[in-house]
C-alpha cells in the first residue's frame, strides 16, 4: 500500500466523483487549539451538531454555573498549559468533516474495492448464515449494542440471561461443567487456557505441549505469549499417536521430561478427527492439564472434549451466525471441568436470588478479577465479546439441538461429497476421518491451483507445495461444490457424490451419543414470531443508552450514531475471511491505513497497530513492545514496571503478562502521582526500570500538572513511558500523549471513538507508539501486508509477536470509528472534548453543595469525570454508596461507577453526547436522593427500612400484598412526577451477591425456578 493510495478517496459507485471527495492529505488550520477554540461549540458541522448534545444556549448556562465566560477560558484553565497542543504548529492528517451522507458514500466506495470470494480457507473462520431475526433484533438494535457490562445486575437481566444461554450452550456442547461469558477470540482463549493450566497443574515444569495440528495462528500466539512469562512451548505431532501399535505411547518421552499441560486441536487444522483421550490420560498421569481447542458445530456430531477427559475446552463461536468480518469481532469461549471454576478468566454469569427470593442473574466470582486482584488476577481481560456471544447463543436458541445437528450434518455431507468427487477423479484425500475440512494431494501444483481457483472467485488454503485444503460450511451449496469440482477438473465425477452418503467420515467410536441443549430455552423459539418476542422481552429488561444517560465514570458511554454503525453489516465488510489474499481486501487495507494515521496524528505518535481487540490487549501489546525494545538494546534486565496506586487493575495484570515486575507508586492527597515516592522508586530501580504506566488524565479524573516532569524522570533513568489512553476523551484536540513524553499508549475505540460497548464487548484497543517502538508492535503471520505507514509517509514493519488471532483484530467494526473521525473532523473532535469536560464540571459544580467532589486539579476543575465522595455521608447517615446506586434505578438511571477508583465513591462521566435536559435530570435525581439520605439520618425513616435500602423497587413489589414499609408506594417508585408516564421498571429487586458465590450455578436454571 503506497502513501498515494491513502491520500486519494476511491471513486464513488457508478463513477461519480463530484461533490463528496475528500483527501487524506494534510489539511491546514481546521482544528481548534486551546488558544483558538470557539466561544460556543454550536458552530459545528452537521454531524458534530448531532453528536454533541449541548447547544450554545445550554453551554452558556453550564459555563455560568461553572464560573467561566467561554469554552476557551474553561479549557485553558483545565488543561495544563505546558501540555496544551498548538495545532498551528503541525497540520492535521484528519480531513475536514464530511456529512453523514458523504461519509457513508465514501465507505461504500471503500467497500466496493473489497472482493467477496467464496472462502474454503477454514482455519477457524467460516461463512455462516445470520438469521435475520437475530441480525435485526440484536446486532442492529441499540437496546443490545449500547448497553454496558452488567455490573448493575438488577437492570441487566436481559443480557445476563442471554449470556447464561451462551454459557449453557458452550458447557453442553463441550461436555464440561462451567463456561464463561466469552473470550476475545480462539487463539487468545488458547493462551488463557495455557495460563490456566499453569495455575492449576500439579507439575512444576515450565513446558507446555502443543499439537502440531493446531491452528497456525494459535501456535503463533502461544509462542509469542509464552516467551514473556517463561513458558517453554514444545510442539509435537499428536494425531499420529492415538492408537500406538506397540503399547508404548510416543508421548511418554515428552511427559517424562515434565509438562504442566497440553493443547490439542479437535478436529485438527488439517481437518482430521481423531481420539485424543490417550494423550489426555498420559498428560494427566504426569500431573498436567489438558486443554482442547474444539469446533462447536463439529461437537454436535462428535464426542465432546469433556467425555474424552479434557480439563479445559476453548474455541470460537463465530460460525454460530456471526459474520467472518475479516477476522472479528467474534466470541471466543472457554469451559472447564468441575473444580476449575475459580480459575476461569473473564466474566462468568451465575444465578442468585433477589430480595424477594426470586431467581436473578449476576456476574459471579468477581473477586478474581483485575480491579480487585490487580497483578494477582487470573487474567488481564476486562471485558470480552458480549454482543457476539449473545448472537451465537441466540443462534442456538433459534435452531435448537435438532437444527444445529442438521446444519452440521449438511456441512459434513458437503465435505464427503467433494471428497468423493475428487477421489473419483484420482486425487488423494489425505485423511479419511474429518468433519468439514479435507486435504487434497496435488503434487507440485498447490500454489498454481489456488491461483486458478482465485481467478474463479474461490479461495483454497495452500498447506504446502503439494497439498491444498478445502473447508466447507453451512452456506456451501451443490452449485458451490460443482464450481469446486470444475477447479479440480473433476466436474464429470458428480455421480460420486451420491456414494458419499454411505461413506461416513467420522469414526464410529467418536460419534456423539450424549444429549445437549435440553433446556427448554433451546427447544421453544422455533418461529420467528416467538424468537422476536423473546429478544424483545429480554431487551425490555435492560437499561441501555436508548433509555437514558449511563454516567459511568472511566467508561465514556457516548453516542453510537446510526450512520457510524451502517457499514458493519455490509457484505463487502462482513463476508471477508481474515486470511483472504491482499487483492481481495483493498478497501479494508485502505480504511485501516487511514485510521491508523489519523489515530497516530491525534495522539502525537508515529505508528499505530489496530490488531489488539480489547483495551487490555492494547496494554499488553504496548508493554511487550517496551520489552522487545529493551531486549533488542541488550537491556534484558529492565523488567520493573512502575504503576500508580490509582491505576486500573488491568495495568498491573498486563504488566505481569508482559514479564514485568510491578512496583506501586503512591498518590498524594490530591490524587496525583507522589513525585517524592516516584523519585525514590526510580532511584531504587534505576538499573532494572523498564517502564512507567500512567493514565492521563488520571484515573481520579484530573489533569496532573506534573506529567511532563514525571515522563522526564522516567526517561532520564532509561525507562519508557506508557500512557494509558482510557481517558483520551478529555484530551483529544487539546494535548497529545506523544508530545508530553509518552512513548506508547493504547486507545479505546469503544470509548473515545464510538464503537458501542455491546453489553461488555466488542472493543478495540489500538496501540500507538513512537518510531523507536514501532518495530516491536504486533505483527501477524497472515497479515496481507507487513508495512505500516508512519505519520510522515514512510513505512515501518511491525515485527512483534501477535496479540490477536486475526491480523487486524476486529476489523469489521473499524468503519464505526473511521466514520466518527471522518464526520467530526479535527474541529468536531476538539469540540466534543470541550463539551465533555464542560459537562463533567457542570455536574461537579451543581452537586458540590450536596456531595463533596473528591479530587480536582488546579483552578478547582475536573477533567471529563468527577468523583463524588459519599464516605462522610455514609458515616453520618448509615446509607452506603450501594444504596445510592440502586436508588438511582428508581429514578430511571444507570448508576455511575461505584467504589472505583476509591471505595465509597461514585465516579460520574456524562460525556459530550448528553443534552442539558438529561444532565439536569440526573443532577436533580442526585439532589433528591441526598434529601432522602438526610431523612434517614434525621430518623424520619428507619435505617433498615427506607427507599434507599430497599431499592430498586419492582412493579410486583409495590402491587402485590400488603404495603408494610415506613414510606409510601409513590415514594418508592415515583420519587419525581416525570417518571409516571415513562418509567423504567427493573425486573428484579436487589440481588444477593454473596448467595450467588456461595451457591455457584452458571447455567440456565429450570423454568420452574421462576414460578
Amino acid at each position: 500500500m503506497t502513501t498515494e493510495s491513502l491520500q486519494t478517496t476511491a471513486p464513488l459507485p457508478g463513477g461519480d466523483q463530484t461533490g463528496t471527495a475528500h483527501t487524506d492529505a494534510p489539511q491546514s488550520a481546521h482544528a481548534a487549539s486551546p488558544a483558538s477554540a470557539p466561544a460556543s461549540l454550536s458552530a459545528t458541522s452537521a454531524f458534530s451538531g448531532r453528536h454533541i448534545g449541548t447547544d450554545a444556549t445550554a453551554q452558556a448556562r453550564m459555563l455560568e454555573a461553572v464560573g467561566y465566560a467561554s469554552i476557551t477560558e474553561l479549557m485553558s484553565a483545565a488543561v495544563p498549559r505546558a501540555i496544551q497542543f498548538d495545532q498551528s504548529l503541525a497540520d492535521s492528517l484528519v480531513p475536514p468533516a464530511a456529512t453523514e451522507r458523504e461519509a457513508v458514500d465514501e465507505l461504500r466506495a471503500l467497500a466496493s474495492t473489497n472482493r467477496v470470494s467464496k472462502s474454503y480457507l477454514g482455519l477457524g473462520y467460516y461463512d455462516t448464515i445470520t438469521p435475520a431475526v437475530i441480525k435485526r433484533n440484536v446486532l442492529e438494535n441499540p437496546s443490545w449494542y449500547t448497553a454496558y457490562t452488567p455490573y448493575q445486575p438488577e437492570i441487566s437481566q436481559g443480557r445476563l440471561e442471554a449470556l447464561i444461554n451462551f454459557q449453557t450452550m458452550v458447557s453442553d456442547l463441550t461436555g464440561l461443567a462451567t463456561a464463561n461469558a466469552s473470550m476475545l477470540d480462539e487463539s487468545t482463549a488458547a493462551v488463557e487456557g495455557m495460563l490456566l493450566a499453569r495455575r492449576a497443574s500439579k507439575s512444576t515444569s515450565p513446558r507446555f505441549l502443543v499439537d502440531a495440528d493446531a491452528l497456525p495462528q494459535t501456535k503463533s500466539l502461544l509462542r509469542a505469549r509464552a516467551e514473556a512469562v517463561g513458558i517453554e512451548i514444545v510442539e509435537l505431532v499428536l494425531d499420529s499417536v492415538d492408537h500406538p501399535a506397540n503399547g508404548e505411547h510416543p508421548l511418554a518421552g515428552a511427559t517424562s521430561e515434565g509438562a504442566f499441560g497440553v493443547f490439542v486441536q479437535y478436529p485438527g487444522a488439517s481437518g482430521r478427527v481423531w481420539n485424543p483421550s490417550d494423550v489426555i490420560e498420559i498428560v494427566h498421569q504426569a500431573g498436567g492439564i489438558a486443554v482442547v481447542g474444539a469446533d462447536l458445530l463439529a461437537l454436535t456430531l462428535i464426542t465432546s472434549p469433556g467425555e474424552l477427559g479434557a480439563d479445559v475446552a476453548i474455541g470460537n463461536s463465530q460460525r454460530f451466525g456471526v459474520p467472518m468480518g475479516f477476522g472479528g469481532p467474534h466470541a471466543g469461549y472457554m469451559s472447564v471441568r468441575a473444580g476449575l471454576e475459580r480459575q476461569l478468566p473473564g466474566r462468568l454469569v451465575g444465578v442468585s436470588v433477589d430480595a424477594a427470593g426470586h431467581p436473578a442473574y449476576r456476574l459471579s466470582l468477581q473477586a478474581r478479577e483485575q480491579h480487585i486482584r490487580r497483578e494477582k488476577a487470573t487474567s488481564n481481560i476486562c471485558t470480552a465479546q458480549v454482543l457476539l456471544a449473545v448472537m451465537a447463543g441466540m443462534y442456538a436458541v433459534y435452531h435448537g439441538p435438532e437444527g444445529l445437528r442438521a446444519i452440521a450434518a449438511g456441512v459434513n455431507r458437503s465435505a464427503r461429497s467433494i471428497a468423493a468427487q475428487l477421489s473419483a477423479a484420482g486425487y488423494e484425500i489425505v485423511h479419511a476421518d474429518y468433519f468439514d475440512t479435507i486435504q487434497v494431494r496435488v503434487p507440485e501444483r498447490a500454489q498454481r491451483l489456488a491461483e486458478h481457483a482465485h481467478s474463479r472467485g474461490i479461495l483454497l488454503h495452500v498447506v504446502d507445495a503439494d497439498t491444498v485444503s478445502i473447508a466447507v460450511d453451512e452456506t456451501t451449496t451443490d452449485i458451490d461444490l460443482l464450481a469446486l469440482a470444475v477447479v479440480f477438473d473433476a466436474e464429470q465425477r458428480t455421480d460420486a457424490a451420491a456414494t458419499a452418503e454411505g461413506e461416513p467420515s467420522i469414526p464410529e467410536h467418536l460419534v456423539r451419543t450424549s444429549d445437549y441443549l435440553t433446556h427448554p430455552v433451546f427447544n421453544t423459539h422455533r418461529s420467528e414470531t416467538s424468537m422476536m418476542r423473546y429478544l424483545k422481552r429480554l431487551a425490555d429488561y435492560d437499561y441501555a443508552l436508548d433509555r437514558g444517560m449511563i454516567p459511568l465514570g472511566s467508561c465514556t458511554m457516548k453516542l453510537n450514531a446510526a450512520s457510524e454503525m451502517e457499514a458493519v453489516t455490509w457484505r463487502e465488510f462482513a463476508g471477508i475471511h481474515p486470511f483472504a489474499p491482499k487483492s481481495d481486501v483493498g478497501g479494508y487495507l485502505e480504511l485501516i491505513g487511514q485510521l491508523e494515521r489519523w489515530l497516530a496524528d491525534v495522539t502525537g505518535y508515529d505508528s499505530v497497530s489496530l490488531q489488539p481487540n480489547a483495551g487490555s490487549q492494547g496494554e499488553l501489546a504496548g508493554l511487550l513492545a517496551i520489552r522487545g525494545f529493551h531486549r533488542a538494546n541488550g537491556d534484558a534486565e529492565r523488567t520493573v514496571c512502575l504503576i500508580p496506586s490509582s491505576a486500573h487493575g488491568t495495568n498491573a495484570a498486563s504488566a505481569v503478562l508482559a514479564g514485568m515486575k510491578v512496583v506501586v507508586v503512591a498518590c498524594d492527597d490530591l490524587g496525583n502521582v507522589d513525585l517524592d515516592d516516584l523519585r525514590s522508586k526510580i532511584e531504587q530501580h534505576a538499573a532494572d526500570l523498564a517502564a512507567l504506566m500512567i493514565t492521563y488524565p488520571s484515573t481520579h479524573g484530573v489533569y496532573e500538572h506534573e506529567v511532563t516532569e514525571i515522563c522526564r524522570l522516567v526517561h532520564e533513568a532509561g525507562g519508557q513511558v506508557y500512557v494509558d489512553g482510557a481517558n483520551l476523551n478529555a484530551l483529544l484536540g487539546f494535548a497529545r500523549f506523544g508530545d508530553f513524553g509518552g512513548d506508547v499508549s493504547h486507545l479505546n475505540l469503544h470509548k473515545t471513538f464510538c464503537i458501542p460497548h455491546g453489553g461488555g464487548g466488542p472493543g478495540v484497543g489500538p496501540v500507538a507508539a513512537k518510531a523507536h517502538l514501532a518495530p516491536f508492535l504486533p505483527g501477524h503471520m497472515f497479515a496481507q501486508g507487513d508495512e505500516h505507514l508512519l505519520v510522515d509517509g514512510s513505512t515501518v514493519v511491525h515485527g512483534g509477536g501477535p496479540v490477536s488471532a486475526a491480523p487486524y483484530g476486529s476489523p469489521s467494526i473499524l468503519p464505526i470509528s473511521w466514520a466518527y473521525v471522518r464526520m467530526m473532523g479535527m474541529k468536531g473532535l476538539t469540540d466534543a472534548t470541550a463539551a465533555a469536560v464542560l459537562a463533567a464540571n457542570y455536574v461537579a459544580a451543581r452537586l458540590a453543595p450536596y456531595y463533596p467532589v473528591l479530587y480536582t486539579g488546579e483552578n478547582g476543575l475536573v477533567a471529563h469525570e468527577c468523583i463524588l465522595d459519599l464516605r462522610a455521608i455514609t458515616q453520618a447517615s448509615g446509607v452506603p454508596v450501594d444504596d445510592v446506586a440502586k436508588r438511582l434505578v428508581d429514578y430511571g438511571f444507570h448508576a455511575p461507577t461505584m467504589s472505583f477508583p476509591v471505595a465509597g465513591t461514585l465516579m460520574v462521566e456524562p460525556t459530550e453526547s448528553e443534552d442539558i435536559g438529561e444532565i439536569d435530570r440526573f443532577i436533580e435525581a442526585m439532589i433528591e436522593i441526598k434529601r432522602e439520605i438526610d431523612a434517614v439520618a434525621a430518623g424520619e425513616w428507619p435505617a433498615d427500612d427506607n427507599p434507599l435500602r430497599n431499592a430498586p423497587h419492582t412493579a410486583q413489589a409495590v402491587i402485590e400484598g400488603e404495603w408494610a414499609h415506613a414510606y409510601d408506594r409513590e415514594t418508592a417508585v415515583y420519587p419525581v412526577r416525570s417518571l409516571v408516564r415513562g418509567k423504567y421498571w427493573p425486573p428484579v429487586r436487589r440481588i444477593d451477591q454473596a448467595y450467588g458465590d456461595r451457591n455457584l450455578v452458571c447455567a440456565c436454571p429450570p423454568p420452574e425456578a421462576f414460578e
